[in-house]
């Protein structure tokens, strides 16, 4: 990033390749039958995304490892649900649509012959190294995610915003302070605290019982963070139901650990790269190559002319 104080816009790759995948039709495929809607509608994604927002900086956020065994360690049912087969050594295998594994490399040797930033650092997630990036950033950052965990970075004060795709990436929800509060009665530092105490099914986070999101919200309100909460279990004046109070106190083991398992991480260690959104390809001998041998088509092509097109 080198101290650039323009927008930066940090992708949550999976999350959208994932969604390409679903919202593109299996019948996209390469010239020998392989299909290519994830890495074609990934393209026409990013193509949508720069014209539409403009950053200076572009950066593919990656899962070098979509289930770090630091927070299984803490929280073992973390994500265990979507464990396809796990592995003594290196990363579990996560459970993935059988035509999509196959076009994930496509994707990345795409990215790399384009220019694009492609960031993952062993032992953590994509939502770390946005973490990071963003925490680094000297100017606004756009955050693109289908992943609500990403709401606890949203900083108005600093610019930081995430761009969640309602449908393709054409309608996104502008995520700021504003939204948060009237959705949620939280702002973007209170959302981690509110998710560990309502929980999340999708990622194996068990929560306090009897805790929902709009009881999270009122003792969030009243208490002002975690700490807080936790703080007012010994305080026979604070305003707790005895319910409240017996299940917050038996979650207190969880209540301990579920901070780190839940806030991303901003302290890892990213590899020096070039973030500027780049004008031209970096590698166009490998990219017409993987444009002809994967069908990438006007997908590729319109993207292309876009990154090549100076911001107005």
């Amino acid at each position: 990033m080198r101290g650039v104080t323009g927008r930066l816009m940090l992708l949550d790759t999976a999350s959208l390749y994932f969604r390409a995948y679903f919202g593109v039709p299996d019948s996209v495929k390469a010239p020998d039958g392989t299909p290519v809607n994830a890495v074609r509608g990934l393209l026409d994604f990013i193509d949508r995304l720069v014209k539409d927002h403009r950053p200076d900086e572009l950066v593919a956020c990656m899962d070098a490892d979509w289930r770090p065994q630091w927070r299984v360690d803490l929280i073992p049912s973390y994500k265990a649900h979507r464990v396809a087969e796990e592995r003594e050594t290196g990363p579990d295998e996560e459970e993935v649509p059988d035509t999509l594994s196959p076009q994930v490399p496509i994707i990345e040797a795409v990215l790399d012959a384009l220019g694009i930033a492609r960031v993952g650092v062993a032992g953590y997630e994509a939502d770390d190294v946005i973490g990071t990036f963003t925490g680094r950033a000297k100017g606004p950052v756009d955050i693109v995610t289908g992943d609500r965990d990403l709401y606890q970075l949203v900083d108005d004060a600093r610019g930081v915003r995430v761009l969640y795709p309602l449908k393709g990436v054409g309608t996104l929800q502008l995520t700021d302070e504003a939204w948060l509060r009237e959705k949620y009665g939280v702002d973007g530092s209170g959302y981690a605290d509110l998710a560990l105490l309502r929980g999340d099914p999708s990622d194996g986070l068990p929560g306090v019982p009897g805790i929902g999101e709009k009881t999270a919200a009122k003792l969030l309100a009243e208490f002002g963070d975690l700490a807080g909460i936790v703080a007012a279990i010994d305080d026979r004046t604070a305003k707790l139901t005895p319910s409240q109070r017996l299940r917050l106190d038996e979650a207190r083991p969880y209540l301990a650990v579920a901070p780190t398992v839940v806030k991303v991480a901003d302290d890892v260690p990213l590899p020096d790269v070039d973030t500027a959104l780049p004008r031209a390809p970096r590698d166009g001998a490998t990219l017409e190559a993987l444009a002809q041998r994967w069908g990438l088509g006007g997908s590729l092509q319109r993207l292309l002319t876009t990154l090549g097109t100076p911001p107005a």
